[in-house]
């Protein structure tokens, strides 16, 4: 990895997102026709990428059960242990409505209500991710969602990996469709004779499937447009090289784009994370992808002080960022920007992916600056409500009815005034 020096204003390096214009149009296109044809241009587009012929869309009830008989029990039950942490996190995030009462028995308040149907992409085909399934149906269920609706693409045998089938199951998921890429999208957002549409779509895919989730957007609601994975660490002279070089390289090992940065205060740090990485990144199963994304978008920036570090990982706002320093917890406190923050040796990155229960659908490409991790929140709406009394109305329709005319919509006064002439006034 390049080693650099930190200097103020330094823009850290971190991978582009948006797709070009061909890919554009194949997805647009994939929506048009499955808008107009539904579920045959599901199944043709299915043969075309995929390759297998689709019989059923929907994934059968004895589907899944044999998909949760044929995990191994082990990881079933280290499923539901990481179900059970995720939930219990999500717990926590569930708020209520509230009214406020005011005077003369007015009031004001929200009320805060799930959405009726959510659909859950899950990415497949050629990787396996029972994680996705948990990150995205929980905060769902916590929410109190009545219908969530899962797509996945197959393998080419035209199964589900039994990881994402036995998640489903660990949740009493049943609605799951062998659908991916922007077909998948366009079933959700528009409707099919096989699928009923959704009002929101959530979860992480390819270009294709951002893309579509981009175009659909206003005809559903979408959680984010996530990029390539990222990781910042920020450390100093007391962590470990081969932990943070192990670290760095559980990201990079995700997709070619993938973006691994390291921070530190610390030159030596720097020099033997730069060594490990290299020695480590040849025993990888997925070295190449992972070299990829080290020679584009990794780097080693050395900081003159914690101060200026900390500068850096803001002004990067990175989607994962690990702090193994001295007062770990304090340095994170002076932390603005960032998707998910993993405090201390202990806490490696992979702990939040998997097992503590915080989510790792999170924003990516600095969005973190004003953008969250996936949360119960993305799964209700909120309505505001009004109760005026006859006296509040009285006291105060003078003062709106003005306010109306100095915007020049005389139609506001007027409903607002209306009130009263029944009695005379």
């Amino acid at each position: 990895m390049k080693i650099t020096k930190l200097t103020k204003g330094i823009s850290l390096k971190r991978p582009l997102e948006g797709g070009n214009e061909e890919q554009l149009q194949v997805v647009r296109q994939v929506l048009a026709d499955v808008r107009a044809q539904g579920d045959a241009a599901v199944r043709a587009y299915t043969e075309k990428w995929d390759g297998f012929t689709l019989q059923e869309l929907r994934v059968s009830t004895e589907e899944i059960e044999q998909g949760a008989k044929s995990l191994d029990p082990q990881l079933y039950a280290d499923l539901k242990e990481a179900a059970h942490n995720i939930r219990f996190y999500h717990e926590q995030q569930k708020r209520s409505g509230y009214r406020v009462q005011l005077a003369n028995g007015s009031w004001l308040g929200q009320r805060i209500t799930p959405l009726d149907a959510v659909g859950l992409y899950v990415p497949g085909g050629t990787a396996a991710y029972p994680s996705s399934v948990l990150m995205n149906v929980i905060p769902a269920l916590v929410a109190g969602v009545k219908r969530i609706v899962l797509t996945s693409p197959a393998g080419r045998d035209g199964q589900l990996p039994t990881g994402v089938l036995a998640a489903a199951h660990i949740l009493g998921i049943t609605e799951i469709y062998k659908i991916g890429g922007a077909q998948a999208i366009a079933a959700l957002a528009y409707g099919t004779e096989s699928i009923v549409p959704v009002d929101k779509i959530t979860g992480p895919g390819n270009i294709f499937v951002a893309l579509a989730k981009r175009e659909v957007f206003g005809e559903v609601a979408i959680d984010m447009i996530a990029g390539p994975s990222e990781i910042a660490i920020l450390a100093d002279d007391t962590a470990f090289a081969d932990e943070v070089a192990a670290d760095l390289l559980s990201q990079a090992e995700h997709d070619a784009l993938a973006c691994a940065i390291l921070v530190t205060t610390s030159e030596r740090l720097a020099e033997e994370v730069a060594q490990e990485v290299e020695k480590q990144v040849a025993a990888l199963p997925r070295e190449k992808v992972a070299r990829a994304s080290i020679a584009h978008f990794g780097a080693i920036y050395i900081a003159d002080t914690m101060a200026d570090a900390v500068e850096a990982i803001n002004s990067l706002a990175p989607e994962h960022l690990e702090i193994m320093t001295e007062q770990a917890e304090q340095v994170a406190e002076q932390i603005r920007h960032a998707g998910a923050i993993f405090v201390g040796r202990y806490s490696s990155e992979p702990v939040g992916d998997y097992f503590a229960g915080t989510n790792h659908v999170l924003p990516t490409n600095s969005t973190a600056r004003f953008a969250s991790g996936l949360n119960v929140d993305d799964f209700v709406k909120k309505t505001s409500m009004v109760y005026y009394s006859e006296q509040t109305w009285a006291n105060h329709a003078p003062k709106i009815a003005r306010l109306a005319r100095m915007e020049g919509l005389e139609g506001h006064a007027r409903a607002v005034e209306s009130r009263g002439w029944r009695k005379g006034e």
